[in-house]
C-alpha cells in the first residue's frame, strides 16, 4: 500500500485516537484526526482523505450524519469509510451499512485487525493506492518501483504525470473533470489550477509516445483512460 495514503480518524476518545494513530502510522500512512463532525468536514474539504475511520457517537452530531453527507456529495461520495463504534446490535450495523459505510468494526477492537481491514478496503475501493502493477494496452505502471514501461521499454515522465497516469489507469473507462482530477490527484495543492491539468495531460501524452491515444479527451467534460477505439 502506498506510503502517502492519507487517513482521517474521526473519534472523540483520546485513548482510541492515540491507539489507532500509532497502529496506522506503523504502515507509513499520513494520519489526521478530528474530534467532531464539524472539524471532520472542514478537514475533508481542505484535504480529501483516502480513508475515513468514523466513530458513531460524536459530541456535536452522529457519525451517521457525516456519512450521509459524504455519500450525498459528488466530490466525496466515494471515500472509503469504516465505522468504529461500540454499537454491536445487528440493527445498528445494518443502519451504518445502509447509510454507506464500507465496513464496520466494533469496539473494543484489535488494532492489527483494523489495519488489515483498512488495507483490504483500500485495495477494493482505491486500487491506485495499492502496490500491484497496473496495465493498459502496451503500458504497465509498477507502483513498487515507480516505473512506467511501454512494451517493456521504460518511459521517462515527471512525478505529476506519473501520478495522473496511475490514477487514470486505476479508474479506466471513467471520465473525470479537471476539478475532480485536481482533487483526487493533487489533493489540496492550492498552487495547481484547472488549466494546469491540461498541461500535465499534454505532457503525459508526449511521455506515452505511441500509446498517447490511451488518454481520451471528453469534450466539455474532462479526461479518461480507455483502451477502446472511439
Amino acid at each position: 500500500m502506498a506510503a502517502n495514503t492519507s487517513v482521517l480518524i474521526v473519534e472523540d476518545e483520546p485513548a482510541i485516537v492515540e491507539l489507532v494513530s500509532y497502529s496506522l502510522r506503523e504502515t507509513g500512512w499520513e494520519i489526521r484526526t478530528a474530534a467532531n463532525v464539524a472539524s471532520a468536514w472542514d478537514s475533508i474539504v481542505h484535504g480529501r482523505p483516502d480513508l475515513l475511520l468514523l466513530d458513531w457517537m460524536l459530541p456535536d452530531q452522529s457519525g451517521l450524519r457525516l456519512l450521509s453527507r459524504l455519500r450525498g456529495d459528488r466530490d466525496f461520495q466515494d471515500i472509503p469509510v469504516i465505522m468504529l463504534t461500540a454499537k454491536s446490535m445487528e440493527e445498528d450495523k445494518i443502519a451504518g451499512l445502509n447509510t454507506g459505510a464500507d465496513d464496520y468494526v466494533t469496539k473494543p477492537f484489535s488494532p492489527r485487525e483494523l489495519v488489515a481491514r483498512s488495507k483490504a478496503l483500500l485495495r477494493r475501493k482505491s486500487p491506485h493506492l495499492a502496490e500491484a502493477p497496473l496495465s493498459a494496452g502496451p503500458v504497465t505502471l509498477d507502483p513498487a518501483s515507480c516505473t512506467v514501461t511501454l512494451d517493456g521499454r521504460q518511459l521517462d515522465m515527471g512525478n505529476a504525470e506519473y501520478r495522473l497516469l496511475k490514477f487514470l489507469m486505476a479508474h479506466r473507462e471513467r471520465v473525470f473533470s479537471r476539478s475532480q482530477l485536481l482533487d483526487k490527484v493533487w489533493g489540496d495543492a492550492a498552487a495547481v489550477e484547472e488549466r494546469t491539468v491540461d498541461v500535465h495531460v499534454l505532457r503525459l501524452r508526449k511521455a506515452l509516445k505511441e500509446a498517447e491515444k490511451l488518454i481520451k479527451t471528453v469534450r466539455s467534460v474532462g479526461y479518461m483512460l480507455t483502451e477502446k477505439e472511439k
